[in-house]
């Protein structure tokens, strides 16, 4: 996991650094010429660059990195927005700047903005140490007309975070730079990982300032960006020992008439996963598709017809793993059956005697509580009538839209702090939330995970049901619920990525995704 901070954990870090002995101007030096060293290692034919730099600590940063491109033969010209204060390092930094011979012009004015604009348009590169992470207003007037030009350079590179977006949030305030590459210092921040602010971002760098690790390691809460090697080391290796029984049973509520693919899909998905057995208990007519259109039973997935809520204690038994909502539909006895769900799986399940007596041999499978998958329509059901989770080995995994909805918000509310949204939903239904979309959040609402795995590629009918699947195919072999959304979530962003460079970023479907799974859970077992 790669530890993502706030801009207060981030502001605190630095003056505990400060206070142990590393003064602001050498952790300021350090920071730009980072800075530099990275541009220079990606454009090493570099000639003509233009700094941007502002009042604070980031036009501090800029004008070290603008010194240090000099130095390396770069012409290198500093475009001052702000004067530092004159105590400041920023101030300091400015002064070596100069002494070295470093150009620098105002952009104070609007008039001083026109005449500076055909520069700025015309260096290779425009680097933004306009805003830090400091920034908690919206960047109007002058300045925003100053992004505007950074904006319309040909390349663009932000020191720590792009001017104008939120470290916190990831929206940006106001008028945002879009730059085509971050370089964080000491840590990355939370706004350039998380949705919107990614897409401001680009791709990410950083620079190591020499933070104490005991420093780092006492942040709370916990923030991280998931890497497979997380993930690796929660996935059990396969055993010789391992039969159908012992990789647990998923059963899948859903499928209503006209829906089936979504059940189909899930059942699919938790197989690929490493189920050893799974059941689609399908609503009453639902399973009779026509010839040729229902291929669950080609995939090993057993079909049971579910007459009514009333019959759910006798199928759930033995399952280790319950997903429930996939093509459910929202019929009031619907509804029930998802009452009947989060009540049945807040207690120990019983053996099934019928069921394939091979699931006798899972370890402790009939006397622990199965773990619950709330997806789609169980989510809607959920809304309208709210239940206690807490009971539960629950994980929700909500779209933007289903989430506003259990949260009594807007969609653009969620979206404009989807971390803030997650841990509100962890926390108040007592659950781990999925919280799908651009850079899909996992927390139990302590501790929060973002996934970068994913791809626009995903964005297609479906494939919310095989994320659904998996997470139950891998509750149903012992895993956590929590570890269980971690791994799902990696492995379905890798599936969709990979099947994007043979099908196209528009080519991908959902029923593409499961086969696909099995092989992303194999890298991560046999990956470095």
């Amino acid at each position: 996991m790669i530890r993502l901070v706030s801009a207060a954990q981030m502001r605190a870090l630095d003056a505990e650094t400060i206070a142990c002995g590393l003064p602001a101007f050498t952790l300021m030096e350090t920071a730009g010429r980072g800075v530099a060293e990275r541009v220079l290692a990606a454009m090493p034919g570099l000639c003509r660059v233009a700094v941007v730099c502002g009042a604070g600590g980031n036009g501090g940063d800029g004008f070290v990195a603008a010194r240090v491109l000099r130095d390396r033969g770069v012409d290198a010209t500093v475009y001052l927005a702000a004067q530092p204060a004159a105590d400041s390092a920023a101030a300091q930094h400015r002064q070596l700047f100069t002494r070295a011979g470093g150009v620098e012009r105002s952009l104070a004015q609007p008039a001083q903005l026109a005449q500076a604009r055909p520069e700025l348009l015309g260096a290779e590169l425009v680097i933004d140490a306009l805003f830090g992470v400091g920034l908690t207003r919206p960047v109007e007037g002058h300045l925003a007309h100053v992004i505007e030009v950074i904006n319309a350079a040909a390349r663009c590179w932000s020191i720590d975070i792009p001017s104008g977006l939120d470290a916190d949030r990831g929206a940006p305030l106001g008028a945002c730079v879009r730059a085509q590459a971050t370089v964080s210092l000491g840590l990355h921040k939370i706004g350039v990982v998380t949705a919107p602010g990614c897409a401001y971002a680009g791709a990410l760098h950083l620079v190591d300032l020499g933070l104490l690790h005991q420093l780092v390691a006492a942040v709370s809460p916990v923030v991280g960006l998931l890497e497979d090697d997380d993930c690796a080391r929660l996935l059990p290796a396969p055993s010789v020992l391992d039969h159908k029984g012992r990789r647990g049973h998923v059963l899948v509520l859903g499928g209503s008439a006209g829906m089936r693919g979504a059940a189909e899909l899930a059942s699919t998905a938790a197989l690929r996963c490493g189920a050893g057995l799974a059941t689609w208990a399908a609503p009453r007519g639902a399973s009779q598709a026509p010839a040729g259109e229902l291929r669950a039973s080609e995939l090993a997935v057993m079909v049971r017809e579910l007459e009514g809520p009333a019959a759910l204690a006798a199928l759930g038994r033995g399952k280790a793993a319950w997903c429930v909502g996939p093509g459910l539909g929202r019929e009031p006895w619907a509804a029930e059956l998802v009452r009947q769900a989060i009540a049945s799986a807040s207690q120990p399940t019983a053996p099934d005697v019928a069921a394939d007596a091979a699931a006798a041999d899972a370890p402790d499978a009939a006397a622990a509580t199965p773990a619950l998958v709330l997806d789609a329509d169980a989510l809607f059901h959920l809304a309208a009538q709210p239940q206690p989770l807490g009971r539960c080995r629950a994980v929700i995994t909500p779209h933007p839209k289903e989430a506003a909805t259990l949260l009594g918000l807007t969609v653009q509310d969620v979206e404009a702090d989807r971390l803030a949204a997650a841990r509100a939903l962890a926390r108040g239904l007592g659950v781990i939330a999925v919280l799908k979309g651009a850079r899909t959040i996992v927390t139990d609402g302590e501790r929060d995970w973002i996934c970068a795995a994913g791809t626009a590629a995903l964005a297609t009918a479906g494939t919310g049901d095989v994320l659904a699947g998996a997470i139950a195919g891998l509750c149903a072999q012992g895993l956590a619920p929590l570890h269980a959304a971690l791994v799902a979530v990696q492995v379905h962003g890798h599936a969709g990525r990979r099947l994007s460079e043979t099908l196209g970023p528009r080519g991908v479907l959902a029923s593409d995704l499961p086969a696909q799974l099995g092989l992303e859970l194999a890298r991560l077992r046999v990956a470095p």
